[in-house]
């Protein structure tokens, strides 16, 4: 999978996350640049990306993430891996 196509799918999970159309994932975003991304949302984009792709995160995965462009990142190793 390539980088362009994980973050088109996870523009379309935070979307939908947000409910804001305008919204878009790039690299550098993180929870702090979008008002509405607290604990709640930030499981529920866990949770839309595993399902999405078809992997499985382990917490001490998700705890290290500093921004989309890791979480990107992880995804990517994920989909490499299987």
């Amino acid at each position: 999978m390539q980088e362009r196509e994980i973050y088109a799918a996870l523009t379309d999970i935070f979307r939908d996350v947000f409910d804001d159309p305008d919204i878009e994932a790039k690299p550098e975003m993180s929870a702090a640049d979008v008002p509405e991304w607290d604990s709640f949302n930030h499981i529920n984009i866990i949770v839309a990306a595993e399902m999405r792709f078809g992997v499985k995160f382990r917490a001490s995965e998700i705890e290290g993430l500093r921004n989309v462009g890791d979480f990107a990142r992880l995804i990517q190793d994920r989909k490499e891996a299987a």
